[in-house]
C-alpha cells in the first residue's frame, strides 16, 4: 500500500473527511482491521485565507510547495491536496516535488464523465466559482461548466467561510444552497459538483434534483484506489 499524503488544514473540519473516508475506503477493500498508511501536513488555515483575501497566491504556493515537500520527507508516495481551491497553485505546489499530485480536477472530471454526464453545475468558494483556473481544467476534460449568477456565488461562498469553516452548519443555509442548486439544475445543468471540502458537511444527494459530485469522496477514494494500486493517476488533460 502506497503512503498517502494528506495536505490538509483548509480547513480542518474538511481534513476530518479526507482521514475519516481514506479510512473507510481502505476497510471497505481490505476488510479487517485495515486502515491508510497516511502522512498528514496540517497547515494553519489562518494564515492561507489571509493571503486568499490578501491575493498573495504565490505566497500561499510557496507554502503549500514547502509542506508538499515535508510530507515527502516524511514518506509520502504521492500528495492530495485536501481543498478545492488552493489547486489554483497546484503547478507551483509541484515545482521541484520528487512525488506526484492526484489533482482532485482530474478525479473528480473522470468520475462525472463515467457518470455519463457532460453539463455539470459548479458549487464551491468565490475563488473555484468566479475564477477559471477550476472550470479550465474541468473543461479541459470535455466537461460544460455552469456556475451559479453572482448573487448566488456571494450566497455560497459567505455561508462556506462564515459558518463551514467553523464546523457551523445551519439549515437554513442547506435550504439556500438548495435553492442555488436547484437554480443550477434549471439552466441545464445535468450533475452538480460539491466543489468545496467543506459544503459536504451542509448538503449531499438527497439536496439535489440532478446527480451530484462530492469532491471530498471522490477525491479520497482515488487516492484510496490509487494507493492499493487498482487504478493509475487520474490521467490529466491533454
Amino acid at each position: 500500500m502506497k503512503v498517502i499524503g494528506l495536505l490538509g488544514g483548509m480547513s480542518w473540519e474538511s481534513s476530518i473527511e479526507y482521514y475519516r473516508l481514506v479510512n473507510e475506503r481502505v476497510k471497505t477493500v481490505l476488510g479487517g482491521f485495515h486502515s491508510a498508511r497516511t502522512v498528514l501536513y496540517s497547515v494553519d488555515f489562518a494564515a492561507i485565507e489571509a493571503m486568499q483575501a490578501d491575493g498573495r497566491w504565490d505566497d500561499a504556493g510557496a507554502e503549500l510547495n514547502r509542506a508538499a515537500k515535508a510530507l515527502e520527507a516524511a514518506g509520502a508516495d504521492f500528495v492530495v491536496l485536501c481543498t478545492n481551491t488552493m489547486h489554483k497553485v497546484a503547478g507551483q505546489l509541484e515545482d521541484g516535488l520528487g512525488i506526484p499530485l492526484l489533482h482532485l480536477g482530474d478525479a473528480t472530471a473522470a468520475a462525472i464523465k463515467a457518470a455519463g454526464v457532460r453539463r455539470v453545475g459548479l458549487l464551491g468558494t468565490g475563488f473555484t466559482m468566479g475564477q477559471p483556473f477550476y472550470r479550465d481544467r474541468l473543461a479541459a476534460h470535455g466537461l460544460d461548466v455552469l456556475v451559479p449568477s453572482a448573487e448566488d456565488r456571494d450566497l455560497v461562498h459567505r455561508i462556506i467561510y462564515d459558518e463551514l469553516v467553523l464546523g457551523v452548519v445551519k439549515p437554513e443555509s442547506r435550504e439556500a444552497y438548495r435553492g442555488v442548486i436547484a437554480r443550477l439544475a434549471g439552466a441545464g445543468a445535468e450533475g452538480v459538483i460539491y466543489g468545496c471540502t467543506e459544503i459536504e458537511l451542509l448538503v449531499g444527494p438527497q439536496d439535489s434534483p440532478v446527480p451530484t459530485f462530492p469532491t471530498t469522496r471522490l477525491h479520497a477514494e482515488a487516492a484510496v484506489d490509487y494507493a492499493l494500486g487498482t487504478t493509475s493517476l487520474p490521467v490529466p488533460p491533454a
